[in-house]
């Protein structure tokens, strides 16, 4: 059997601070010579990289809907045959969505961790851990308050918490993690990235006692091997990866590998043109609405993509991927760009979501699981070839597009749901 100390770190709502202060406390338990990973709950593409950056390690969607209860458990029993320490940030509030962050908590043993925004309150922060402790209720190891404004302050917010620990403090940044239409910035755009997480890890003040009192988890590690069958054996999938297309989960990576793909990656913002050995294609999604105008130039990504299509290689144009295919793009400033054009259609930005939520598409092989997130929307004459439902009505979600051997959709896939369902996407001509 494996065992780690493992905790859910959640709130009452987003914004108060769950991705700084696991960031921050990931990074202080690394230098505590802990061994660490980190998973975040739900569907998440932003927060991931930078609590990969805090942390050092890639890091793991856990959803008992959309990865599943076994793919989660397994994904936690490797872990705790690897570090000492997992932390799991949670979505949303502690009690929020179905499944939500609790009922995960519960569905492994996991205590929770509660982060508390204290900006503008003192001794109330103990009435609302208390009305959270009891009403799933949850197993609560302890509270992690965020912005304490001073000494004062602090010993106001102590005198309030009554019967649970107070684990960890953190006082109110001078510089915040930058967001903007899909959440975090990506870390790579975040100026000094290292040097902020530095400084929130050298801020965060851990009762250790209190921290070493937390009881380890115990899964049973021969749950941490999985087999998949070879269904993209000998094949090549080339898959674009820079700022423009960044939104993969590293699941999704390891899905295809275990499924016998051999993954090779190129730039379009550098105008690289799809490699030469590649039996199909992946364009996923992330923010090419930002980088119109070097999309727009990038002649020998673009050729190189006309030039795939008409040999009917398989292409997966996933989210941002098909925005980029469409005719054009027009930006957030109204300023329409010519794409690749590998389907009639035109997609515009807009300021609201115009899609949200948990998805499902049933294929020949299976339901594939996933999730929506988009601000633009696609106007095209192409009649879909199947629909998404939505998990949270049953009614009909996002489309899906084919052109000959083109898949284009919002749709973001969830690949190890349905590996079979994944594999007929790159490989059509193979049986699976």
């Amino acid at each position: 059997m494996a065992s780690a100390r493992i905790v859910l770190i959640s709130g009452i709502a987003s914004g108060q601070g769950k991705t700084t202060v696991t960031a921050a406390l990931s990074r202080k338990l690394i230098r505590q010579g802990l061994r660490v990973r980190v998973f975040k709950t739900g569907p998440d593409y932003l927060d991931p990289m930078i609590l990969h950056r805090a942390s050092g390690a890639e890091v793991y969607a856990l959803d008992l809907w959309m990865v599943g209860l076994e793919d989660c458990r397994r994904l936690l029993a490797k872990a705790a045959t690897e570090v000492d320490v997992i932390l799991i940030e949670g979505v949303m509030g502690l009690y929020d969505g179905d499944p939500s962050s609790a009922d995960l908590a519960r569905a492994f043993g996991v205590p929770v961790v509660v982060v508390l925004d204290a900006a503008k309150m003192a001794q109330t922060v103990g009435a609302v851990v208390l009305g959270l402790q009891q009403y799933g209720p949850v197993e609560l190891a302890g509270v992690i308050v965020n912005r304490i404004a001073s000494a004062s302050h602090a010993k106001m917010v102590t005198q309030g918490i009554r019967n649970v620990p107070l684990l960890a403090t953190l006082p109110k940044q001078a510089q915040a993690l930058p967001e903007r239409h899909l959440g975090l910035v990506q870390p790579d755009e975040i100026a000094q990235v290292d040097q902020v997480l530095d400084q929130m890890a050298d801020q965060i003040e851990i009762d250790m006692a209190a921290w070493d009192a937390i009881a380890p988890v115990v899964l049973d590690e021969s749950l941490a091997a999985a087999t998949t069958p070879q269904l993209l054996a000998g094949k090549t999938i080339a898959i674009a990866r820079d700022a423009a297309f960044a939104f993969v989960y590293h699941a999704n990576l390891e899905c295809l590998r275990a499924a016998g793909a051999r993954l090779t990656f190129f730039s379009p913002l550098n105008d690289e043109a799809i490699p030469a050995e590649a039996d199909a294609v992946y364009i996923p999604g992330g923010y090419p609405e930002l980088h119109c105008a070097t999309l727009a130039a990038a002649q020998n990504w673009q050729d190189s993509m006309r030039a795939a299509h008409a040999q009917n290689m398989p292409i997966l144009a996933e989210c941002g991927g098909m925005m980029v295919i469409a005719d054009s793009l027009t930006d957030a400033q109204g300023k329409q760009w010519p794409m690749v054009g590998l389907m009639p259609g035109e997609v515009v930005m807009q300021g609201k979501l115009a899609g949200l939520g948990m998805q499902s598409l049933v294929t020949e092989d299976g339901e594939l699981r996933g999730h929506a997130f988009h601000y633009s929307t696609l106007s095209t004459l192409v009649e879909p070839q199947a629909q998404t439902v939505k998990r949270s009505n049953g009614a009909i979600g996002e489309a899906v597009y084919k052109q000959g051997a083109l898949t284009a959709t919002y749709f973001h896939a969830y690949f190890s749901s349905c590996p079979a369902a994944t594999a007929r996407i790159f490989a059509p001509e193979e049986k699976t």
